[in-house]
């Protein structure tokens, strides 16, 4: 917030009473739309396809986990912020990124990317499959609601992945969670 105000004065030169009271609320409205849009500002973005396939690549030890979505999308973003929320807790085993499918559509066609928001996981460049039940084992494409769930989920494949597993089980079964 203290960032933003001097910038702000700089901008604004000298903060006279009209002048100060418009930044003040200028301000104070992007301090609250930075905070809607944290997980997607604090986590790399990868840009290009090059930039995916180098994340993938260059992690030998940890699991790569990324977003693949559009970044202005609601489901996005609140996978976003779950995936920020786990980011610290996981970075010892796990590296989290975001691709914006319209930026980067390079990989739409070979994933299957249609989803608004979808969540991949890599081990030393093999792509690791989980099923959720939901008969789809080579993405996370559905919302989670909680942190834990996502910890859970990310951890158990990254122990599988570590011994050599392909296609692991997900701790919990959603195959009942989206019916209509």
């Amino acid at each position: 917030m203290m960032l933003v105000f001097v910038v702000g004065a700089k901008y604004f030169g000298t903060l006279t009473a009209a002048r100060s009271a418009v930044f003040a609320r200028s301000s104070i409205f992007l301090f609250f739309l930075l905070l809607a849009f944290m997980g997607s500002v604090f986590l790399p973005h990868l840009h290009t396809g090059w930039h995916v396939d180098q994340a993938i690549l260059s992690e030998d030890e940890r699991l790569v986990v990324i977003r693949f979505g559009k970044d202005n999308d609601k489901e996005c973003m609140i996978m976003d912020e779950l995936l920020y929320g786990v980011a610290e807790k996981v970075r010892n085993f796990a590296a989290i990124y975001l691709c914006d499918t319209d930026e980067v559509p390079d990989f739409n066609t070979m994933y299957e990317l249609y989803d608004p928001c979808t969540v991949m996981f890599f081990y030393r460049n093999k792509h690791m499959m989980c099923d959720f039940g939901t008969g789809n084992n080579n993405k996370l494409n559905f919302r989670l609601t909680e942190k834990q769930e996502l910890i859970d989920i990310i951890e158990t494949i990254y122990r599988g992945a570590h011994k050599g597993k392909g296609l692991v089980v997900s701790p919990r079964d959603y195959s009942r969670q989206r019916r209509g």
